[in-house]
């Protein structure tokens, strides 16, 4: 009777459970792994030695199975059997496992075993419940990436920072309140991820990682930033978002390589004195900046977006009009009254954000038009604004018939007469910027075939000239200003530049494209202050690499659509180099596909042609 009874019970949870039988790694997935050289066990509730409290009962705990660790050490279980192998399948030709994904699990620790597959170059284990490692980490010699976010770490085991080759680590979001000195030791890293931790200092020991080029450190509790950092001279992405910040290292412009900072969400009172050169993104949202100093703005040269949202601004500076590259302004939610006249002659605005503001003579409607008839509407007021020095209106009118803005020369420090078709320009410009130290000209789109006589005048102060499209076949004027720091000859006829030009020994950036250079300009070699050089659209059919190696800040080089059949493997040894145009040009290598990917591909491409 009870052997019947017991016959008809029925197991409620039937179907639920997970037979303890069932593998929860498929031979077939192992088999592969030995073929590719790597395994993904991504979101398959693995949960190593998981406390069975914390197990639904419907839901068998799953651990790391043995044979993983040992995929490289164990012979396959088909080989144990009478099996052919086909020439695809031979087990002792198998592939060493280098990426292990085991991320989304449930895992609370990491078995000891990970250290028999030294091969490993990625270990993923993101998204899981590990409160510790082993330090069987550090015989993985060959890691490259080792992503760790979302855990519940407190640190990490000491050998990690022996691993020489890693390059990327990711440890957001977890329980870190410290890192240690040590950090320093991973001098192959690229990119640190600390974000979304409890840090309240970094170590000194960061400005050892020479390599690194995104460093992660926002939603922190960090106050400030170690006196090291400026020595990452490498770095492009820098994120202190959501700290409590309340200034940056002064040395923070030695950043050269630095092109976006995130400082958003903390408790800056002013903008930061940064003249760091290669700076395209500056976000400083959500602080208590109460002024923006003008001279601060003014080293900004390169910034195309500026994002100063929801602070306490009440004032812009005239020298906003320095941000000639700018593209993007955000100024919403802050208390400005009135915005500065030469907003509106920023060339490359196409976004001005102003909501939020107690704007004083703008129409509430105005503000819904857009950029373009918020720039026309500060254009206008320009030309209505009269001359401090008396009743004159702004726009004086020469015999000419063009017209001198004074409101520009004496507020921008600017001389401007361009797109005037003009020939020459006239004494009347130089005459009404005689007691006022310009520090920018622009003469482009006329028919200038000779720099005008009169510009040496502003040696002492001028240090942007823009010449483009004229028809100049020489510029040996130029080179007597000495003051220089970015010069645009593009869009004319000159085939070679004067020896003299290296007296301009401040120069950052030279444009020239569309001349008729057939080969590359030696001067350009003997200026090593030289950030920037633009030479696409020409007839170029060589370049110096070795000559190239002593421009130590070139970060930027346009050699687009020459007539170069041959790229020189030394150019890749050009290790400040950030950007390199090389597409249009009749060489054979590096192939068009090598191109496409990007300068870094380039380059590395290069370096391995180089004969050793």
């Amino acid at each position: 009777m009870s052997r019947s009874k017991g016959a008809q019970q029925v197991d409620s949870l039937r179907g639920f459970r997970t037979p303890e039988s069932e593998p929860s790694v498929p031979s077939g997935l192992l088999k592969a792994a030995r073929q590719s050289g790597t395994l993904n066990l991504t979101n398959r509730s693995l949960s190593e030695a998981l406390s069975p409290l914390h197990v639904p009962m419907f839901i068998s705990p799953r651990p790391v199975p043995t044979n993983v660790y040992r995929l490289n050490v164990d012979t396959p279980e088909e080989a144990h059997r009478n099996v052919s192998f086909g020439a695809s399948e031979r087990w002792w030709e198998q592939t060493d496992l280098t990426k292990l994904l085991l991320a989304s699990n449930r895992l609370t620790r990491l078995s000891d075993d990970i250290r028999l597959l030294p091969a490993l170059t990625t270990l993923d284990l993101h998204d899981n419940q590990l409160e510790t490692l082993p330090g069987a980490l550090g015989e993985l010699q060959e890691l490259q990436h080792l992503r760790l976010s979302h855990n519940r770490l407190k640190g990490l085991p000491p050998e990690v920072y022996s691993l020489k080759n890693l390059q990327s680590l990711t440890l957001q979001q977890n329980l870190l309140d410290a890192l240690p000195e040590e950090l320093g030791q991973l001098e192959a890293l690229t990119e640190l991820d600390v974000s979304d931790n409890h840090l309240t200092e970094l170590p000194s020991g960061l400005g050892r990682l020479s390599r690194l080029q995104k460093l992660h450190l926002c939603r922190n509790k960090l106050a400030r930033l170690p006196d090291s950092l400026p020595l990452l001279t490498n770095v492009k992405l820098l994120d202190c978002s959501n700290n409590l910040l309340s200034d940056v290292p002064a040395g923070l412009s030695q950043m050269a390589a630095l092109e976006q900072l995130y400082l958003r969400h903390n408790k800056l009172r002013q903008l930061p004195p940064l003249h760091a050169p290669a700076l395209k993104e500056l976000y400083l949202g959500n602080n208590q900046i109460a002024s923006v100093s003008g001279e601060h703005v003014s080293r900004l040269g390169a910034l195309a977006v500026l994002e100063l949202r929801d602070n306490k601004i009440v004032t812009l500076p005239e020298q906003v009009a320095a941000l000639g590259a700018l593209t993007r302004l955000d100024l919403t939610n802050n208390d400005i009254g009135v915005l500065p006249a030469p907003l509106g002659l920023l060339p490359e605005l196409k976004l001005l954000l102003l909501e939020g503001n107690p704007l004083r003579g703008i129409r509430r409607d105005l503000l819904t038009k857009g950029t373009n008839e918020l720039l026309k509407y500060i254009q206008g007021r320009i030309k209505e604004e009269p001359d401090n020095a008396g009743d004159m209106p702004t726009a004086m009118t020469l015999p000419s018939q063009a017209a001198v803005n004074v409101h520009s020369i004496k507020t921008l420090k600017s001389l401007a007469y361009s797109d005037k078709k003009a020939e020459r320009i006239p004494d009347e410009l130089f005459q009404a910027a005689a007691e006022h130290a310009v520090t920018a000209a622009d003469f482009s789109k006329n028919l200038l075939t000779d720099v005008p006589p009169r510009l040496p005048e502003t040696r002492t102060s001028l240090t942007s000239l823009n010449m483009a499209f004229n028809r100049l076949s020489c510029c040996s004027l130029v080179c007597s200003l000495a003051n220089l720091l970015h010069l645009d000859l593009r869009n004319n006829q000159l085939r070679d530049l004067p020896a003299d030009l290296k007296n301009l020994s401040k120069l950052h950036s030279v444009i020239l494209n569309y001349n008729k250079f057939k080969t590359f300009p030696a001067v350009l070699y003997d200026m090593p202050s030289l950030e920037s050089i633009l030479l696409g659209n020409n007839q170029l059919g060589d370049v110096d690499a070795t000559r190239l190696l002593g421009l130590v800040r070139l970060s930027t080089l346009d050699l687009s659509n020459n007539d170069l059949l041959n790229v020189p493997p030394q150019l890749g040894l050009c290790a400040t180099l950030r950007c390199l145009s090389l597409e249009g040009n009749p060489f054979r290598t590096p192939r068009a596909a090598i191109v496409a990917k990007g300068t870094d591909a380039v380059l590395e491409y290069l370096r391995s042609r180089i004969p050793t």
